[in-house]
């Protein structure tokens, strides 16, 4: 009976108006669940009872279209809509959205795809959802390279520590200013006139003498010293007051030891050829025998030893050093443009170790200019060694063109001792200059930019980047790469299975996982502190339930009414 194949057309619509109505309150639902792709029902005719097939024209008959009646509406299918959600900061670090296409892969028991970034780190510091299933990603190499390809569990490892390194690269830059005046003269430091101790053995007062026979000529009775005093001296250069170095009396200790000791303590580098000639030495002055201490040329080396700068072990200077001459006569006069820095490197138990290089125009001509740098350091641990180059770790040039470029350097290679100190000895230092110039300005200056070296650090913090890349804070400043968050790609997202819990699952028709990183073949970018929303318009999904409701009552009306004209019929039959 016809009347009995509408009540199941009528059927058919309630069905399918049903599966839209489930399918919007579901959208409606998770309005406000993070990640979520909202769907679509489409609707297609079922099939159709052909009455008249119809006929094709002739030269006597214009033909006739088929006559076919439907049998009702079926769901042809149920499209998710994996448009991306508005973003919104959370500024929780480990919150991570995806601008644009691609899932995080996640691996629990299956693996898994998800648009919901809301991940936290569990007590295992692995990066997790909040279902417990791991965020995968890309590992790091020894040298802390992200090597991709290769999934696995995230890892940021708060409080870990840090291997120390020890530094090998310095990297110096800055302006050297090329109106400045060439250096010349230093600092000439005399002690007081000085005599063979009364009843000493020798006859001539000169470097091979005794300490033990060593007085001042104002007062000859009395030994400067005595086998086994203790010397510490701390003298200035410019101002800055150098590290202490320690020189104990012996026995056999000669006035030539004593010299070593100041040019060691003083970081007077005496390879240097210069007038005067820097070092320390015994000479008459005046007709007068004095201890003559010459620095190295430029202002920036100006030596001071006054005061408390050179005691005994009970706090008594044996002697008192003034600005004076050499025996040519040369007065001290320490002048010429010149620039002190400092940096901290480290040794490879991170034991911080300071190094002051001092840089003096030396020359300058119609090629461009020529500046000396020289490097100390009171941590070289031979400071006390005799003999030894104590703080002086040596020197070397710059030369720039006329353009203020550098186009030469000499003696960048710096070694410092570290005997019995538990690390690795030599340091060896390359200096680099190569950012600096030597160019006209108010002033010189001179700063460390960079050194590669570190001691032990936690990590105390981490960031992920617009590329995924997980970025490690430690305490000693040191940044490292932990790792990179892996982003899928699919060459048909729709064909993906709804696993529940905002993850899919590989489908029959959504192709292989294409696994790479963010911005890479198509991927979106990874914005930390953020989550994504759902992309439900509530406004469409209203209208989408007015359409269903209404698409639902009229099929019920069918209902209705294929009832009544069937109860009619049978009332007629009566």
């Amino acid at each position: 009976m016809a009347l009995t194949s509408t009540l199941f057309t009528g059927l058919s619509g309630l069905d399918v108006n049903q599966t839209r109505l489930n399918v919007v309150g579901n959208n409606i639902a998770n309005a406000n669940t993070t990640g979520f792709k909202s769907s679509r029902t489409l609707f297609e005719s079922q099939f159709y009872v052909t009455d008249v097939a119809g006929s094709a024209p002739t030269s006597e008959f214009g033909g006739t279209n088929p006559s076919q009646r439907g049998l009702g509406a079926t769901v042809a299918t149920i499209e998710k809509d994996f448009t991306t959600g508005s973003i919104e900061g959370t500024g929780k670090p480990s919150d991570l959205a995806i601008d644009g296409e691609g899932f995080f892969v996640v691996q629990g028991v299956n693996q898994k795809f998800t648009r919901d970034g809301s991940f936290s780190l569990n007590s295992a510091n692995q990066l997790v959802t909040t279902g417990g299933d791991f965020v995968q990603g890309f590992g790091v190499d020894a040298d802390n390279n992200v090597v991709p390809g290769l999934l696995q569990n995230i890892e940021v490892p708060l409080g870990e520590l840090t291997q120390a390194k020890a530094t090998e690269n310095v990297t110096l830059a800055g302006n050297l200013d090329a109106n400045g005046t060439v250096g010349s003269g230093a600092s000439i430091l005399n002690s007081q006139a000085l005599a063979l101790k009364t009843g000493a053995t020798g006859s001539v007062l000169d470097g091979t003498t005794l300490l033990t026979d060593l007085a001042s000529a104002a007062t000859p009775g009395t030994a400067l010293y005595t086998a086994g005093d203790q010397m510490n001296l701390a003298g200035k250069k410019d101002g800055r007051t150098l590290p202490t170095s320690a020189f104990t009396v012996g026995a056999g200790s000669t006035v030539n030891d004593l010299l070593g000791f100041f040019n060691q303590g003083l970081g007077i580098d005496t390879s240097v050829t210069a007038t005067p000639a820097p070092g320390a030495t015994i000479e008459s002055v005046a007709g007068q025998t004095k201890i003559v201490v010459t620095g190295n040329l430029g202002t920036a080396n100006s030596l001071s030893l006054a005061g408390a700068a050179f005691l005994n072990g009970t706090g008594v200077s044996p002697f008192t050093f003034t600005d004076g001459q050499n025996s040519a006569g040369v007065l001290s006069s320490p002048t010429g443009e010149s620039v002190h820095t400092s940096f901290v490197a480290y040794d490879s138990l991170g034991t911080p170790v300071t190094v002051d290089v001092t840089a003096v125009l030396e020359s300058k001509n119609d090629t461009g200019n020529v500046w000396r740098f020289f490097a100390t350091s009171g941590d070289d641990t031979d400071i006390n060694s005799v003999p030894s180059a104590g703080i002086t770790l040596g020197s070397g040039t710059l030369t720039f063109d006329s353009d203020g470029k550098l186009k030469d350097s000499t003696g960048t290679t710096l070694s410092i001792d570290r005997t019995n100190t538990g690390s690795g000895t030599p340091i060896v230092l390359k200096l680099d200059f190569g950012s600096a110039t030597s160019l006209t300005s108010a002033h010189s200056t001179l700063v460390t930019t960079q050194q590669d070296g570190s001691p032990i650090g936690t990590l105390t913090s981490y960031s992920i980047g617009a590329d995924g890349t997980i970025t490690g804070a430690f305490s000693n400043g040191l940044t490292k790469s932990l790792g990179q968050v892996a982003i899928a790609l699919f060459n048909n997202p729709n064909g993906l299975q709804d696993a529940g819990g905002n993850a899919y699952t590989v489908g029959s028709n959504s192709g292989l996982p294409i696994i790479t990183s963010s911005s890479q073949l198509g991927a979106g970018e990874i914005r930390a502190g953020s989550l994504e929303l759902s992309n439900v318009d509530l406004s469409k999904e209203f209208i989408n339930l007015i359409i269903a409701s209404t698409g639902f009552s009229a099929s019920s009306r069918v209902i209705t009414t294929s009832d009544q004209l069937i109860s009619e019929l049978l009332n007629s039959a009566r």
